[in-house]
């Protein structure tokens, strides 16, 4: 007989149907999970899509501004009349709107060339996606140089220039250069060196142990190529020959700068007596004073240069009558029909400071003197001082021994430096330390030492890169384009990053008339 066991059947088939509902649930999850992920994957792709394109439309804007300015460079409220922000619609090549861009515009400071703009691109199809960048568009001065001459020029030992240095005319440098050295000459015959020409930039310091001697070189001069490095002169390098500058770029209408100080300004006239002085003061003031002696030259004190004089005032009683203490005015310019001594310290101001004499006669024109420290209080373009002079700007024979001068100085016809004073002239003819912060626009050669020790021994000339967006009132000249590059960035990690990191910086373009 033959049993069969129906209980264990019925179980295998129940294990089964049990076994089939939990993988089948199983498999809806998944297939749920996989729909789901594939859903959330599309839609983070159109985000990206929207947000790559919210990014375009936001650069588009970034565009026509810079358009714009170049039409109308002093317009920052988009030809409009009224505050921002602006709206302008984003077409396809189709001439389908896709999009809109909103621009705000931040217009530049008193004395500033800089337009800060925040464009925010946003896509039609999705007005919650929008990306945002923010730039600053200028136009770059001509104060790019940490000195400008249009003469033959001589650096000797001791001096040491942080900044880009050009010449109309030859360049021989025995110091330490920093930055590029450019001339606009192919050869120079330096008057104080024996023998035939040599570049146009070249330096008569010997490697180490370093030494200078006034004998020709044939390694510096042509037909030599290439031109040595010397690296331990021109760390940056020299460059020549190179366009010449237009020199009358840094001089400035004088009598504009009179009319409108006469304007809105202050003006001084002759004083009647040998010039002015001029006290800056933190408080946005100066003290004016009149100046009545100077020292005299002692024994044989004398020198045959044009214009040559102790110019320093006498430190007795009666030298100088102060006349009042007046505020800088709004728009920064001083202008004196006299010499004019300047010294102090300002705090958050920028002044201009001006000489002249018209009808302009080569025998009149006054000269500026810095004998003391004139000091910036603050170094981030906030303090601008320039001394712009239709003669010279000089420092006297009692000039300070450690002198500093925070200052663009341009000498329209004469030049930027220190007469020669000789051991005959007393104990103020030789001097220590100079420093130079800002940058110097010389008409005739620059210099503030002499071969014989006499002068500042160590002279050290600082650029201050404020000058090149923010610059002093040197021309009188066409607005320029406004220029702006992109910077180059590694690839972002992710779109976030790349999002912090869409910022676009203004650059430096040399300009070339």
């Amino acid at each position: 007989m033959k049993f069969i066991n129906y209980s264990n059947k019925s179980s295998q088939r129940g294990g089964l149907m049990i076994q089939a509902l939990v993988f089948g649930s199983i498999s809806v999850v998944i297939i749920g999970a996989l729909i789901s992920w594939a859903g959330i994957n599309i839609k983070a792709s159109r985000v990206a899509l929207y947000r790559e394109q919210a990014l375009q439309i936001a650069e588009a804007g970034i565009d026509y501004y810079r358009w714009h300015l170049a039409h109308a460079p002093t317009d920052y409220q988009d030809g409009t009349g009224v505050a921002g922000p602006y709206v302008h619609d984003f077409f396809d090549k189709d001439g389908i709107k896709i999009g809109e861009y909103s621009l705000e515009i931040v217009p530049p400071q008193l004395g500033f060339t800089l337009v800060k703009i925040r464009s925010t691109g946003t896509v039609l199809v999705d007005p919650s996606v929008s990306r945002t960048i923010e730039t600053g568009l200028a136009i770059p001065s001509l104060a790019k140089y940490a000195i400008a001459s249009n003469n033959d020029i001589r650096f000797g030992e001791g001096t040491e220039v942080f900044g880009p240095i050009h010449s109309n005319g030859g360049i021989r440098f025995d110091g330490l250069a920093h930055n590029l050295v450019t001339s606009s000459r192919t050869s120079y015959d330096d008057p104080d060196h024996n023998g035939a020409v040599e570049f146009g930039v070249h330096t008569h310091l010997n490697t180490p142990p370093t030494s200078v001697n006034d004998t020709f070189r044939a390694n510096e001069a042509p037909p030599t190529n290439p031109v040595p490095n010397r690296t331990d002169v021109f760390v940056a390098g020299r460059s020549f020959p190179v366009p010449a500058i237009d020199f009358l770029g840094f001089t400035t209408d004088l009598a504009q700068i009179k009319t409108d100080a006469q304007a809105s300004g202050r003006y001084f006239a002759s004083s009647g007596a040998l010039g002015y002085r001029i006290l800056l003061k933190t408080d946005d003031t100066f003290d004016l004073y009149r100046v009545n002696n100077l020292t005299t030259a002692g024994g044989s004190c004398t020198e045959t240069a044009t214009g040559w004089g102790t110019w320093s005032i006498r430190t007795t009683g009666g030298s100088q009558t102060f006349l009042a203490n007046y505020s800088i005015p709004a728009n920064g310019l001083v202008f004196v029909e006299d010499h004019v001594w300047v010294e102090g310290q300002i705090n958050s101001a920028r002044i201009t400071i001006a000489a002249g004499r018209f009808p302009d006669n080569a025998a009149t024109r006054p000269n500026i003197m810095v004998n003391n420290n004139l000091l910036y209080t603050n170094y981030d373009g906030q303090d601008v001082i320039s001394l712009i002079s239709q003669g010279n700007i000089t420092t006297g024979l009692s000039s300070a021994n450690t002198l500093r001068i925070d200052a663009a100085l341009v000498a329209q016809n004469g030049r930027v430096g220190r007469f020669h004073y000789s051991s005959n002239c007393g104990t103020g003819y030789q001097r220590t330390q100079l420093t130079l912060y800002g940058m110097v626009a010389s008409n005739l050669r620059y210099g503030f030492a002499y071969t014989d020790g006499t002068g500042y021994d160590a002279r050290d000339i600082i650029y201050d890169a404020n000058l090149l967006y923010g610059p002093p009132l040197l021309e009188l000249e066409p607005a320029r384009p406004f220029t702006s590059k992109m910077i180059s960035l590694k690839p972002p990690a992710s779109l976030l990053e790349l999002e912090t990191m869409c910022t676009v910086q203004p650059f430096t373009s040399a300009y070339l008339p």
